[in-house]
This record gives C-alpha cells, sequence and structure tokens, in this order.
C-alpha cells in the first residue's frame, strides 16, 4: 500500500525497540522461557505464558519458510507487540499485559495488518476500552480509529485517511480489481480473480500493480489476499459503486461451480488435490453458501450445499455441515425437487455423527422400494452415520441395505463399495465372519481399481478386525499400521483414532498390556481432540479391558460402567454384551456369584439379540464361572462345553491371550468334579441356543 512513494508497511517509521534483534537472535525458546521483557519499568510481558500467547496469536502463515523466515516472522511480531504495549503504556501508565489480555494484544496486532499507524492508534484508545474491548470492535475500525495527532500530515492521523491516500493514486482499472477483491474471504487463486473481478475489465495487470503497492499481499499457489483493513475499505468502495450485488453473485457462482466440480473427484485417485484445494477455498466456499441463504435462494443454497457434504464428512467438519444443512433446510421450504429429502437425510447423518441423538423411523424408500443417483448414496450415509455413531445396529442395516440394493440397480460401483464396507463391519458386529470376509473383500477391491483412499482406509479395517479375531495378529497389526498412515496422511483423524484403538486391542491380543494401555490412551485423546464420541467409548473400552487384566478391578469397573451408559443411552444393540460380560467376570473375581449370574444372563440375553455366535459363547463361559462360584460345578461344565462348541463353528477359537477367565473357571470346576466327570458334562449334548432363564436349562440357576 503506498503513502506517496512508498509502501503504506513502511508508512511512518516503524518503532522498533532496542531489545527486539537481540530477543530474536537468543530464539523464541530464550524469550518465552528464560527472560522477562521489561518496558517503562512496571510493563512486563515476558512472564512465559503471555510471551508465548503474544507471539503465538499473532502468528501468520509462512507456507514453505525456512528457519530464517521463521526468525523474521518472530522478529516482526516482537516489534509490533512491543510498540503497541509501549504506546498503550505511554498512554495508560500501570498498564500492564497479563495472560488475560495478551490474546487480544495478539489479534490487535494481526487484524491491524502490521501497519504502523493503525497499531499506534490503537494503543491510544486503550486506556478508554482495555485491550479486550478495543480487539472486539475492530470490525468497526475506520471510526475506531479516527483522530491521530494534530502535529501529523491529515493523510496519517486516521486509519482511513491513510488508505483514502494510497486510494487516490490508483488508476481506474485499479480500483475496480481492489474494491472487487473485497468480496473474497481469506484470499483467492489467479483463476478465481479473473473469473470474479473480470468481465468488463482486464485484471491481471491491475493485479501486479497492486501487489507492488502492498495493497494485495501474495502468498506461494500463488494466492492474492487483501490486508484486513484494506478489505474493509475496498468493501465500502464496492457498495459505494454498486457492485455488491453483481460481484457477490460472480463469487457464489464460480465458488458454487468449483465445488460442483469438486464433488465427483472426491471419490477416486484425485480425492487428496481436490480435498486440498477445498481446503484452500473453504471460507469463500462458507461465504458463497452464506450468500445464497441470505438472499433466499433455496435452489442455489441446496445444490451448493449438497456438492460439499462429502467435503466436510472428509475433513471432518460435523458442526459446518449440521449449521449448513440445517440452514439449507430452513430456506428450502415446501420444496419439491426431492432435494430437501436428500438433505435431510445428510443432515440427520452428520447430527450423529457429532453425537446428537435424533433417531428416527427408518425414512420412506423412493418408488419401487428403491432409491436412485444422488438420494441412494444419502440414504447410505445416514446408514453408515448410525452404524458409526453407535446408534442403532438394526436401522443401520435397514438403510444400507436398501441404497446397495440402488447402488447395484444404478451400476454405482463406488456406492456398491461404500455399501459393501459398511455391511461388513455390520457382519463382524453380528458375528458373520464368513460374510464378514466377502463384503470386506469385495469392498476393498473395488476402492483398490476406484483408486479412493478413504475407500481403501475403510474396507481394511473389517478385514484387520478378521484378522484379530482369527489369530493372525501379524497381519492384523500391518493393516491397522498402514490403515494409521493413511488415516494421518489424509487428516481424517477419526479414522487415526480407530486405527489406534485396533492396535491396542492386538496388543492386548498378544499380552502387551503397556502397550495397549498407550494406545488406547492416545485413541481416547485424538477421538476427543476431534469430537468423535463414540471413537472415545471403544478406546475406553480398551482400557476396561487392559485394566482387568491388569489386575486392576475398580479402575476396570469404572470404565465399564461409564461405557456401559453410553451405550445403553444410544441404544446401540449388541454393544452392551461385552461390557456385561466383562462385569459378569469381575463380579466372579470378587466372588459375588448373584451378581455375576445376573451380569451374564443379562449379556446373553443380548448376545442372542444381536445373532453373535462369539458373544453368545462368552456369555456361557461367564455363567460357567458364576455357577461354579454358586456351586453348580456340573452346569458350568456344560455351559463350557457349549461355549467350546459354538466357538468352534464360528471359525473363531478363543484367542490364547483371551483364555485367562475360561482357563480360572476350568481349573476350578475340574477340582470339584475330577477329570471324568468333568468330559461327560462337557461333552454332554444341549441345547445351542435354549431361551434366557429356562429352569434346567444352560443357563437357569436350577440343576
Amino acid at each position: 500500500m503506498a503513502v506517496g512513494s512508498r509502501p503504506l508497511q513502511q508508512g511512518p517509521e516503524k518503532f522498533r525497540h532496542p531489545g527486539a534483534d537481540a530477543l530474536v537472535r537468543a530464539g523464541v525458546q530464550e524469550v518465552v522461557h528464560r527472560r522477562p521483557v521489561h518496558l517503562h519499568g512496571s510493563v512486563v510481558v515476558g512472564e512465559p505464558a503471555v510471551l508465548d500467547r503474544l507471539l503465538a496469536g499473532g502468528q501468520d502463515a509462512q507456507a514453505g519458510g525456512g528457519a530464517q523466515d521463521a526468525a523474521d516472522d518472530v522478529g516482526r511480531r516482537v516489534d509490533d507487540v512491543l510498540a503497541v504495549v509501549q504506546r498503550a503504556a505511554a498512554a495508560a501508565p500501570g498498564f500492564t499485559v497479563t495472560g488475560d489480555d495478551a490474546e487480544a494484544v495478539a489479534e490487535i496486532c494481526r487484524r491491524l495488518d502490521r501497519i504502523p499507524l493503525a497499531l499506534e492508534l490503537a494503543a491510544t484508545r486503550v486506556r478508554a476500552l482495555g485491550v479486550r474491548e478495543l480487539s472486539a470492535r475492530l470490525d468497526d475500525r475506520f471510526r475506531l480509529l479516527d483522530g491521530g495527532h494534530r502535529g501529523t500530515p491529515a493523510r496519517q492521523r486516521t486509519l482511513r485517511a491513510v488508505i483514502d491516500w494510497s486510494w487516490e493514486l490508483l488508476g481506474d482499472d485499479e480500483r475496480t480489481v481492489l474494491r472487487r477483491l473485497s468480496v473474497f474471504a481469506d484470499g483467492c487463486a489467479l483463476e478465481a480473480a479473473e473469473s470474479v473481478c473480470g468481465g468488463d475489465t482486464d485484471v491481471l495487470g491491475p493485479l501486479i500493480r497492486l501487489v507492488d503497492r502492498s495493497l494485495v499481499t501474495v502468498t506461494d499457489g500463488p494466492r492474492y489476499r487483501l490486508p484486513e483493513s484494506v478489505a474493509a475499505y475496498a468493501s465500502e468502495r464496492l457498495a459505494e459503486a454498486d457492485e455488491s450485488g453483481t460481484v457477490g453473485q460472480r463469487h457464489h457462482s464460480y465458488y458454487a461451480a468449483l465445488v460442483e466440480r469438486a464433488a465427483p473427484r472426491l471419490h477416486g485417485p484425485g480425492q487428496r488435490q481436490w480435498v486440498n484445494r477445498l481446503d484452500q477455498e473453504s471460507a469463500n466456499l462458507r461465504t458463497a453458501l452464506e450468500r445464497a441463504l441470505r438472499h433466499g435462494e433455496p435452489a442455489a443454497a441446496a445444490r451448493m450445499a449438497l456438492a460439499s457434504t462429502w467435503y466436510w464428512f472428509l475433513r471432518g467438519r460435523l458442526s459446518e455441515a449440521r449449521r449448513s444443512l440445517g440452514e439449507t433446510l430452513r430456506v428450502t421450504g415446501a420444496d419439491r425437487s426431492g432435494l430437501r429429502s436428500r438433505i435431510a437425510l445428510w443432515h440427520e447423518g452428520f447430527a450423529l455423527l457429532a453425537g446428537e441423538a435424533r433417531q428416527g423411523p427408518v425414512p420412506e424408500a423412493g418408488r419401487g422400494g428403491g432409491e436412485r443417483g444422488g438420494n441412494a448414496r444419502a440414504v447410505w450415509f445416514l446408514g453408515h452415520s448410525s452404524l458409526r455413531a453407535g446408534e442403532d445396529l438394526a436401522r443401520s442395516e435397514i438403510l444400507v441395505d436398501r441404497a446397495l440394493t440402488s447402488f447395484r440397480a444404478d451400476g454405482d460401483r463406488w456406492g456398491i463399495a461404500a455399501a459393501l464396507s459398511t455391511r461388513a463391519v455390520q457382519r463382524l458386529l453380528r458375528g458373520d465372519l464368513a460374510a464378514l470376509r466377502s463384503d470386506a473383500t469385495g469392498a476393498h477391491t473395488l476402492f483398490d481399481e476406484l483408486g479412493d483412499p478413504w475407500g481403501l482406509l475403510q474396507s481394511s479395517y473389517p478385514l484387520a478386525a478378521l484378522a484379530s479375531i482369527t489369530g493372525d495378529y501379524a497381519h492384523a497389526s500391518a493393516l491397522h499400521e498402514q490403515g494409521l498412515r493413511l488415516a494421518e496422511e489424509l487428516g481424517f483423524w477419526a479414522d487415526a483414532a480407530d486405527r489406534l484403538t485396533g492396535l491396542g486391542r492386538v496388543a492386548l491380543l498378544t499380552g502387551d498390556f503397556r502397550r495397549a494401555a498407550a494406545l488406547h490412551r492416545d485413541a481416547r485423546a485424538r477421538a476427543a481432540e476431534h469430537g468423535y464420541a463414540a471413537g472415545e467409548v471403544h478406546a475406553e473400552i480398551g482400557l476396561a479391558l487392559g485394566a482387568r487384566r491388569a489386575g486392576d478391578l475398580d479402575l476396570a469397573e469404572r470404565y465399564l460402567r461409564k461405557t456401559l451408559d453410553w451405550h445403553r443411552e444410544v441404544e446401540f444393540g449388541p454393544g452392551p454384551a461385552l461390557l456385561l460380560a466383562e462385569l459378569g467376570f469381575l463380579a466372579e473375581q470378587r466372588g459375588d456369584a448373584a451378581l455375576a449370574l445376573s451380569l451374564h444372563q443379562q449379556g446373553l440375553a443380548v448376545a442372542r439379540e444381536g445373532g453373535d455366535p462369539r458373544a453368545v459363547a462368552l456369555a456361557h463361559e461367564g455363567l460357567a464361572g458364576a455357577h461354579c462360584l454358586a456351586d453348580r460345578p456340573a452346569r458350568a461344565a456344560r455351559l463350557l462345553g457349549l461355549a467350546a462348541r459354538a466357538r468352534e463353528r464360528s471359525g473363531a477359537p478363543l484367542p490364547e491371550a483371551e483364555r485367562g477367565d475360561v482357563d480360572r473357571v476350568t481349573a476350578r470346576v475340574l477340582a470339584a468334579l475330577g477329570d471324568e466327570v468333568f468330559a461327560a458334562e462337557f461333552s454332554a449334548p444341549g441345547e445351542d441356543d435354549p431361551e434366557p432363564g429356562h429352569a434346567g436349562g444352560p443357563d437357569g440357576e436350577d440343576g
């Protein structure tokens, strides 16, 4: 930005604290952690917590910069902060920067774009407003930063006057491009600038000259951005030229077209490239959608919101998705195009992922009992979200099966792969290992052919779980580690948390309890950081399993009770079976036969309802321990035999590392019955699926 012939950033001579260079040379760590900075004797800004926040709060991204760039940036920020603090102290004697207002000082420096005059004017307002109120009022910066020193030239007395002076030096074409650039949020690429700002004028030449005058900044890409104060001024000029509506519509059209072009490319080999591109434009995409919502344009808002759904999901932007889709539903009203029903499905899916229990009845199918195109994917997404959030498994199965029927009818290979991948996890929860292998393998093959990284990540998870179940721990670890690397590369943090939990389970199965605990704690922290409630619960279940196996029964019980409450709250069908079994074994270890029997009977009922033969076998093993503790060893032996035969039929024998409970119970039963009687009772034929609580049956109390 130019004042006369000089860039505005150089404007009135910039204040430089005499110790700033020494601070930068000594390094940020030295500044933050060892030496306080004193100004005018009473001003202290160098306490570690304060200076950390001052420097971090004002930091600008230095894409691709090296150590010298970082040092230069720290030096500039130190200068700016110290300048504001010194001048504020001069205007308000006794002023100090504390931890409470450090972020506000840094925010003032950042939002005023390091313009020296703006920083000086802001500092003079501290006495009347305080730094936090001053920071909050910067949206009205031109009125706020009015009235500088009378002894300075008029063009340097107010922030508006400084920018007015630079504006007057511009040619008509430069003014046109500058004011139109104000519609962009957080900058734009050259293509966008030419599309939105052009039409009746050349853009490239004026843009280059604006960069030369420091009115436009340029970063790697290249991307062009207006400093915030310049953007506020240019926006006023755009309104004065009566171009806000026209240029705003061009902005919406450009970014709506961009996200619609990106949407299909997010499902294949270009996924990473297009996710990164939309990341750069996320602020503009948000602005474009908000414009359609604000102007009551339901069709435009609906198309753009639907095109954005998969990007929001891949990036874990659950709150933004819920908010934007909710607003779109509001403006679409009684829309009859079918888009509104599709939006409603996506909205409910995102609400479930965000932890909102919004389960309703299964949405009605389209004509002929199926769905087509985008509706089928929306139905699948709701089913997938229901499963991922730990909600109603049966509802999830209905929705995914319905979508799969439509995908096959439409020849939608990505949809088929997605549905098979989700269904593989459903099969895992039901204990149908043969169907799990078939669905997961089919999904993985399709996603590999399509080149979809997210899909490969999803379909490999049930394959890793299957490897764990069948005792191939090396393969399970390899799949989870590959998945973790891919999730971290893609920025899919919920999936990364799941992979850490998967690795934690493998560590448990191989007896490495210390590593298992560390992995589960890491998974829980990552899930919490990204609002993934189900992921936190899955990790805490792992911590509970490890705690009981390590002998810390009290800690195990706390985790088990907490996670059981969560599963009951969301009413996730098979979820409580394992937790009830673990609590039952815990009660048996403490010698409470009645409580153990009650818990295992509850677990058996849940396992039968879920249809997982391994869960039923686990409940029978737990009941064996409870009956043995209650002096019914013969009943216990029959239950152990029933469980062993069920596991053999399922193709998943009890892992060696998980034999602790069964071996403990078996030893006690053998001691009570002797080898011959135990063998006879263990082999005795019985009902493989008796009614719960049936007197004389394997799980009853009599006999």
